[in-house]
């Protein structure tokens, strides 16, 4: 058995302040040595169900380099540094059975959610249109076959990673984060076990279990979430996909739209493409964000 644990920051217990999450602010070690125990407890749980398994763990906020690896359980292989193919899902592949996401926030523009945002920052929103067989992508307005039935679905980073790893046929067995990144995750992905580690009541502030009953409670789920993998359906959005994503700066857009087959869309603050699969669409998403930190020269 294989599993890949793709750790984030922002929905560790006790964190709730970009200070503890940005490497360049005061509490950023305290904030690295919580994410590092909540992923020792995922690391566990999952052996505790599959003691032969293989588990992955990728480091998966900001510069990839914030897990401590000294202080990662030896049974786990790390995967850390950037850029790297599958950015927060580094490691996935067509032989992983689960993957469990943990410390994960909220989408943009949705809470109250703990340090809510998508990639980073600069991605208000990301909007992906599936369309049943049959149904009119030519733009006549007239469905071929039967009626059209288009399904638009809002996506940040729970859903993005979520849907990549249903791409691989990979199921998200286990979601850890605040209040509202839990209720996104269980809207999203039924039967997905869901463990809210704080409460949000603000983009900064938040009622926080005690960082060791959330360990506590993390490496039971695990245990749990992994023991009925088969039975958590993966997430999978096939093509050909229309996407639609609003990004905060003009400057983005004018470099988006250098890229083939991406162009303007509604308004000021949005692009849209076509992708075949969901592997291109997530690449592309992934590059548009890239795009969001080049500045006007």
């Amino acid at each position: 058995m294989k599993a890949l644990i793709s750790v984030d920051m922002e929905g560790i217990s006790g964190i709730v302040h970009s200070s503890e999450t940005n490497p360049e602010r005061y509490d950023y070690p305290r904030g690295r040595e919580l994410m590092t125990a909540e992923a020792n407890a995922v690391i566990a749980g999952v052996l505790d169900a599959e003691p032969t398994a293989e588990v992955l763990v990728a480091d998966a906020h900001g510069t990839f380099r914030n897990l401590l690896p000294e202080r990662l359980d030896r049974r786990a292989r790390l995967v850390r540094g950037k850029p790297r193919a599958l950015n927060m899902l580094a490691g996935l592949d067509g032989e992983t059975d689960a993957a469990l996401f943990v410390g994960y926030h909220v989408r943009a523009g949705e809470g109250p959610g703990v340090l809510a945002h998508t990639m980073n920052g600069e991605i208000l929103d990301v909007r992906v249109t599936t369309r049943a067989p049959g149904d009119d992508v030519r733009g006549t307005g007239r469905a071929v076959g039967e009626a059209v039935r288009a399904t638009v679905r809002s996506l940040g980073e729970i859903g993005l990673n979520a849907a990549m790893a249903g791409h691989h046929g990979v199921p998200v067995v286990l979601l850890s984060g605040d209040d509202a990144a839990c209720a996104e995750a269980s809207d999203l992905l039924p039967g997905t076990v869901t463990v809210p580690v704080k409460e949000a009541l603000g983009m900064a502030a938040a009622v926080t279990l005690h960082p060791e009953e959330a360990r506590d409670r993390l490496r039971r789920a695990a245990a749990d979430a992994v023991t009925r993998r088969t039975e958590i359906p993966p997430l999978t959005l096939t093509g050909p996909l229309e996407v639609e994503v609003d990004l905060a700066s003009p400057h983005t857009i004018d470099l988006a739209v250098l890229v083939p087959g991406v162009t303007r869309a509604r308004g000021a603050r949005t692009v849209a493409f076509t992708a075949p699969d969901y592997g291109t669409a997530y690449r592309l998403v992934l590059l548009l964000a890239q795009l969001a930190t080049i500045r006007p020269a």
